[in-house]
């Protein structure tokens, strides 16, 4: 009985730690009012480095040139790709004078690194303010350009943007990954209006190349193969000079893994940056994650041993009923509403997903990004 005390207390107090994150720091973002931004007509360089995407790049680069924006250019970086993507780019910019093409070269130094070739990519950008989205990936409007470049105002440098990902009919898979996106931007807009900016996505991300040449780029983390969009913000970001866009217009959309594996593969290399993030940051993640797992284990063996199965149910569905308050409106904001009812299913099998990955990438490092 004395182990099961034990094990009740630990799940009282890990309620109250989820609590805590889910009313004080997840509430930010789902009850966050929309706030109507003055649009502008800033130049802008819009960034895509593609690597083997030749595909896709004849399938998504005519929804950037569509853009209804009146002064911005496409940089089309190349790098070192072994199928067509070259050509295909080549082929954009005979056609549109708007784009400007940087072929890179692997180096000794800097093979296979997409932060090498994003550096060359931002130095070849000719204006101050720049807007990332990748190869695979689309805007889901013709304003896209128009609604991100608008959030720059107030001295900001900046911009958080939100990647969804396109659904899937009846894949449990799809609907996994869609979750972990919500859940991912969730706590990335959340703590970033709470002046607490420590992440952001590449396939929908701004800054400027100001800021960026601050940085002195990427050089902090050049060695760590993933990151070029997460770390440099947790690097740079501060309350004074982050903004979030998450009008629908603003979103974009890429294209998903369709197999398990691949999709690990991708989230390992993701989820290999936080070791490099501040160290408070990972503290509030870490407490997070650990919470949601011992919430799970706790909360369902005390229920199997019918151990003071009052309270413990009571405060079970206390904390199911505020995540799915929270998460479902923030799911609602982010055009994510078909989630909301698997809400629990799919935390369990992401709690699962994120366990594996952390064994996997104790045991040996994910590959480069390509």
């Amino acid at each position: 009985m004395v182990a099961l005390d034990i094990i009740f207390y630990i799940f009282v107090a890990i309620v109250f730690i989820q609590l805590f994150y889910y009313l004080i720091f997840l509430r930010s973002f789902a009850f966050l009012k929309p706030r109507q931004a003055q649009k502008t007509a800033i130049p802008i360089s819009v960034i895509v480095c593609a690597k083997n995407e030749e595909e896709n790049l004849k399938q998504f680069i005519p929804s950037i040139l569509n853009q209804d924006y009146p002064n911005f250019q496409i940089v089309l970086i190349n790098d070192a790709s072994s199928d067509e993507t070259l050509s295909v780019i080549e082929d954009f910019a005979e056609q549109f004078n708007t784009i400007k093409i940087v072929d890179v070269k692997n180096t000794e130094a800097f093979w296979a690194n997409k932060k090498y070739a994003l550096t060359l990519g931002i130095k070849a950008a000719k204006h101050d303010h720049l807007l990332f989205i990748d190869a695979d990936c689309k805007p889901v409007s013709n304003t896209w350009i128009s609604e991100m470049a608008a959030a720059f105002g107030d001295n900001k440098s900046i911009i958080l943007g939100y990647g969804a990902y396109s659904k899937i009919k009846n894949s449990f898979l799809n609907k996994l990954i869609r979750f972990e996106t919500v859940l991912t931007a969730s706590q990335y807009f959340s703590y970033a209006n709470m002046g607490i900016p420590y992440m952001g996505v590449g396939r929908n991300l701004a800054y400027t190349k100001t800021l960026f040449f601050e940085a002195n780029g990427f050089i902090n983390h050049m060695n760590v193969r993933s990151g070029d969009d997460d770390l440099f913000v947790n690097q740079m970001a501060t309350s004074k000079n982050t903004a979030l866009c998450y009008s629908p217009e603003s979103f974009t959309e890429s294209v998903p893994k369709k197999t398990v594996g691949a999709w690990l593969r991708q989230k390992r290399r993701h989820v290999s940056t936080a070791n490099h993030y501040k160290k408070s940051h990972q503290f509030l993640l870490g407490l997070y994650y650990i919470s949601q797992l011992l919430f799970w284990s706790t909360g369902i063996f005390l229920l199997s041993y019918l151990f003071n199965w009052e309270i413990v149910a009571s405060l079970f569905v206390l904390r199911i009923l505020v995540q799915w308050t929270i998460i479902g409106k923030t799911a609602k904001k982010l055009n994510e509403t078909d989630l909301v009812f698997l809400i629990p299913i799919l935390e369990i099998f992401i709690i699962l997903t994120q366990l594996a990955i952390f064994i996997s990438n104790k045991i040996s490092k994910p590959r480069t990004w390509k």
